[in-house]
């Protein structure tokens, strides 16, 4: 588990990217954490890091988006879901089961469904600014936030 503070949004979207940058055939990132906190943004920069151009907005009513860039990302926002059997209805068994970078946003809504390896981001407002607790679930996952530090500490 790794634990950083985030003085400001610009923070935030840098760790966003190099998620995006760093990502691997069928991650899986879960997104928990206060509401206004940054989700949203740092999924928008991931999807930047991932060369995807279009403008990416929480799903919240249709639940998932799908964006084209070097990885295809899924980004589900199950904010409104009222259970997780919902998830089957709109193929959640192949989303998670594709090549594709899986971003749930408010995932602990639906944790009994979260596939066993996973990097779980949990986002929160501390002082001025945002604590990021970044913890990994499973070794390829484990390696992932690894690498994102690294590429992080090393631009500082």
């Amino acid at each position: 588990m790794k634990k950083l503070y985030l003085s400001n949004e610009e923070e935030t979207k840098k760790i966003g990217y190099k998620l995006g940058e760093l990502a691997f055939p069928g991650c899986v990132i879960c997104l928990v954490g206060d509401l206004g906190a940054g989700k949203t943004t740092l999924t928008q920069s991931l999807a930047r890091g991932l060369d995807i151009d279009d403008y990416v907005t929480s799903p919240t009513f249709t639940i998932v988006n799908e964006y084209d860039g070097r990885l295809k990302l899924n980004h589900f926002d199950v904010y409104r879901i009222g259970s997780s059997d919902e998830m089957y209805d709109i193929g959640y068994d192949e989303y998670m089961n594709s090549d594709a970078v899986n971003v749930i946003e408010w995932a602990n809504l639906i944790e009994d469904i979260i596939p066993d390896e996973y990097l779980e981001i949990d986002l929160n407002y501390k002082d001025e600014g945002r604590e990021i607790v970044l913890n990994a679930h499973g070794e390829e996952h484990e390696r992932f936030i690894e690498g994102v530090i690294r590429a992080i500490t090393e631009e500082k």
